[in-house]
């Protein structure tokens, strides 16, 4: 059975369970859903996965709706970012379990198999997972919200192939209609600044607005109207998107499941986090959102 131990707990989130709770309910309180209308049902998601201090408050409203909706959820399909690892496949933890400061949360080994054998874009690969933080950063909000909820992690490449993986995870998930199942995809959007090796508007105040307002509302867009296809091809031209692959499988299951259109939540950027909490600006700046489907 593969065990994986948590890798940036103590650097993109605290280390300790107590310190845990605490920061995701001062996350939840930081964006509360307030009047936003939501969907009648929601089947997936977009979150950002940088560290909570940045866009966990993101994060928790897309958890937040999803418990506001849905109620209890038995089990999330989560897809990843590949960062550490690159392949021309999708990679599944389909066994064991994941472990954070909260504990324990199992993989949901039914779905996965089911998952890994009805879709030829995918492959058992918990190795994949070993160094990669896209995923684990959203595991302590599943434990603190959805007790219980187990997960099917899977890293998602930039390309072509997760559109069909996302087809074939909404086919599972209809395959088990005793299981009520939340699919959610993790991305940052436009990483903007020398740091990295990206500011064609200029550097500082002027690029990165055009960042936000511009390129990121780019992604956005493409999201919401929830064309997928065009999100793996435009994120390749304007880098606006450093999990494009997990945004376009989700977008590709929601679809699927009978969603038409996405209800952006919140946007932001690291440096009006910096400003706001901080009172400090920064060169760089990196894009998060969160949405719903």
């Amino acid at each position: 059975m593969s065990v994986r131990r948590p890798i940036v707990a103590g650097q993109f989130y605290p280390a300790t369970e107590k310190q845990c709770r605490a920061e995701i309910e001062a996350c939840l309180a930081a964006r509360p859903l307030g009047g936003i209308q939501l969907p009648g049902k929601i089947a997936a998601g977009i979150v950002p996965h940088a560290g909570w201090t940045f866009s966990g408050d993101l994060a928790g409203m897309v958890f937040s709706a999803i418990k506001k909706v849905e109620g209890e959820i038995d089990t999330f399909v989560i897809f990843g970012a590949v960062h550490s690892h690159f392949g021309t496949t999708v990679a599944v933890y389909d066994t064991g379990s994941w472990f954070t400061p909260m504990g324990e949360i199992k993989i949901d080994e039914e779905l996965a198999k089911a998952i890994c054998e009805k879709s030829s874009a995918a492959k058992s690969n918990p190795d994949a997972h070993m160094y990669e933080h896209s995923i684990e950063v959203q595991i302590p909000f599943i434990q603190h919200l959805f007790e219980g909820a187990k997960i099917v992690p899977a890293m998602t490449p930039p390309a072509e192939c997760v559109l069909e993986f996302g087809s074939d995870v909404a086919e599972c998930i209809k395959g088990f209609p005793d299981k009520k199942i939340a699919c959610i995809a993790s991305t940052d959007l436009t990483h903007y600044g020398p740091r990295y090796g990206f500011d064609p508007k200029g550097k500082g105040e002027a690029g990165i607005k055009w960042a936000k307002d511009i390129n990121d509302k780019a992604f956005i867009d493409l999201a919401i109207e929830m064309q997928a296809e065009k999100i793996l091809n435009d994120s390749l031209v304007n880098q606006n998107a450093c999990g494009p692959g997990a945004a376009a499988a989700a977008i590709a299951t929601a679809k699927e499941l009978g969603k038409s259109k996405g209800v952006l939540l919140a946007h932001t950027h690291s440096n009006e986090v910096m400003e706001k909490k901080y009172g400090q600006s920064s060169s760089e700046s990196v894009g998060y959102t969160a949405i719903v489907y």
